[in-house]
């Protein structure tokens, strides 16, 4: 008997598994690439090149709003679908004559900011009703004007 005698007549599957598998972790991760490159670039501002080259001219514009020592504080009122937000400068008075600007930004999703007009309640309170796209995370992009200065800040909301 022979070398070429003793083999076996019947189809083995062992190597087919080893291919599928194969397939299997190469269609996985085209799929992981595909859905890395259309999804959210991770860029969060347009211009954020210019931004980088000028950075010490933001470092110092956030040395000078820090040193303002103005607080916003955010409530969302989920029953009335409202936002409200409370403007104090460093003596934790409020600021009743101050002119508020929001965006609200979803972090993880490329849509168009949500442009939010803010009525003055008085008493350096201000409040929008807000039609909300979807529930979830939310950046508040907030601007204060006033007395002739300019603050901005950035809370990170959880809108239901």
């Amino acid at each position: 008997m022979s070398l070429l005698d003793v083999r076996s007549p019947r189809f083995s599957i062992v190597p087919w598994l080893f291919v599928a598998g194969f397939a299997l972790v190469i269609a996985v991760n085209g799929l992981m690439m595909w859905l890395a490159i259309s999804s959210f670039s991770g860029l969060y501002s347009n211009n954020a090149r210019a931004r980088g080259v000028h950075y010490n001219r933001v470092i110092a514009e956030q040395r000078v709003r820090d040193s303002l020592g103005w607080t916003i504080e955010t409530r969302w009122q989920a029953d009335s679908h409202r936002l409200v937000l409370v403007a104090r400068d460093g003596q934790g008075r409020l600021l009743e004559a101050a002119a508020v600007a929001v965006n609200l930004v979803r972090p993880a999703e490329k849509r168009t900011p949500l442009r939010i007009a803010m009525e003055p309640l008085g008493d350096g309170r201000f409040v929008a009703g807000v039609a909300l796209p979807a529930r979830g995370n939310w950046d508040a992009d907030i601007v204060v004007e006033a007395e002739g200065h300019r603050f901005a800040v950035t809370k990170r909301l959880f809108l239901r």
